[in-house]
Formats: structure tokens, sequence, C-alpha cells
């Protein structure tokens, strides 16, 4: 269990570490740098690099956890890679099926997986699943997401890369946006935001713009939260228009449905 950084959970906790690079959304995976520093560190879960690893003596840690978490599932991994055994992956869901209490979100790019194995998982509405969509390229695995079984939806829109020009949003239940950062961080075009945020609005599903990801590339130079002592700091800022949108799916519906 480690306290993260990321805008909209709290917690992250990795049963699985390891992954490899499957679309152009992977290309600066901060999962990948992260590991070597940390086996650089001595951290035995990270002794093999980036290759795939189950770590069973994670699996307890959410019983340990004495009040309401929101748990970002897998930060260094794909829980549905294909190199995860499916009797792991039922392990991860029992952990998550019986500490209804807390909030955890699951993210894959792997959505053909996660489609093939759904009817195999117990989804109760604490589990919300998302899918990472870089670009147009990648929509189809919101389609995959929406023959799921999971009671909460949500799609990653991060790193956007390129532009979406049609978003079916059926079933969809909380969008995340976001600009790559990063060294060689790749630009995000406020006319690609709009877009999104437009058919979010116009569906009623919560939008959460996470960051512009460099300061250069945010449209308003004047931005407040630019500034790293801002409250609702973010990498290159957050406002759009001169507003902060971090709207989310109900946590206490979600735990409530839960019991």
């Amino acid at each position: 269990m480690a306290q993260s950084s990321i805008e909209w959970t709290e917690l992250t906790w990795n049963p699985v570490t390891g992954c490899n690079k499957i679309s152009p959304g992977c290309k600066f995976c901060y999962a990948e740098v992260m590991s070597k520093r940390l086996r650089a560190m001595g951290i035995e879960k990270y002794s093999d690099g980036f290759n795939i690893r189950v770590h069973p003596n994670a699996l307890n840690i959410p019983f340990t956890w004495k009040r309401p978490k929101v748990v970002f599932v897998n930060s260094m991994s794909d829980l549905f890679h294909p190199d995860v055994p499916l009797e792991f992956i039922k392990s991860v869901f029992a952990v998550m099926n019986q500490t209804p209490n807390h909030v955890y979100q699951v993210l894959t790019k792997r959505s053909e997986r996660l489609f093939e194995l759904s009817p195999l998982l117990n989804w109760t509405p604490n589990i919300w699943m998302g899918v990472s969509v870089e670009s147009q390229e990648y929509t189809y695995r919101i389609r995959d997401l929406q023959a799921t079984g999971a009671n909460v939806k949500f799609l990653s829109i991060e790193p956007l890369i390129g532009p979406i020009d049609s978003l079916e949003l059926f079933g969809i239940d909380w969008v995340i946006v976001g600009g790559e950062s990063g060294a060689k961080a790749r630009p995000i075009k406020k006319n690609w935001i709009n877009y999104i945020k437009e058919v979010c609005n116009s569906n009623q599903v919560p939008f959460f713009f996470k960051q512009w990801g460099k300061p250069k590339f945010n449209v308003d130079p004047n931005d407040p939260t630019i500034a790293s002592e801002h409250p609702n700091h973010a990498k290159g800022g957050c406002q759009l228009d001169g507003a902060v949108f971090r709207e989310m799916p109900s946590l206490e519906r979600t735990r409530f449905l839960s019991h």
C-alpha cells in the first residue's frame, strides 16, 4: 500500500507488478521508470524489474485498513495482462468482494481479456472498472468495457495524445482526461479536451480533468494551478476556461450498495 499523488484516488495497492508496452499511450510508462528506481533501491518486490510478478502476500493488505479507502489497483501493472493467471485475478476480486467499505479502481489497456473474463468474476458495486483510451484508434476498448458486468465503468483518457472525434458513453459512469507529463511528453490540444467534455455534459457523465501535463501545453499561462503551492496543483495546471473539473461518481452510494 502507498499513499498516492494521483488526483482521483487515495491509495495504490499492487498485488501484481510489471507489464509491457502494447499501444502508443505506453511509450513513456511511469510505472516502468518507477520499477527501475525501486529495483535499484533494493526493493525485493521489484527485483525482477518490470517483468510480471504476482504477490500473494499483498492480498491481505486491504483487510488491515480500518477506514474506508479509495484504492487504485495495480498502479504498477495491468491486472488483465495475459501473464496474470485467472486464479490470481479471482483472488484479487475475492479480496475486493470481501472489503465492501473500500472502493477499488481497476484500469486496463487489455480490454479484450477483460471482456473474455468478465463473466467469471464477481462484480460487486465497490469495484470500478476502467479502460485506458489515448486516441480514436483505441476507442474499441470502450465497447469491451461496456459489455462487462462491472457496476461502475470509467474511462481514463490519459495520456490524450490524439483527437477523439467519436465517443460513445452509453453505460459509462465517469471520464478522466489528462495530458502527458515528463521530459518527452507529447502535447494535448484544448479542442480535443473540449469535445470530450461536451460529450460528457450531454450524457450527464462526471468529467474529471486531471492535468495539462506541462505548462507549455496549457493554453492559459496564468492558470494558478500550475503553481506547486496551489491546493489543486497538477502537472502543467488543471484549469479549463478558469475552472477546475474534478467530478466523480458517488463514493458513498457505491459503498452503500456494496453492503
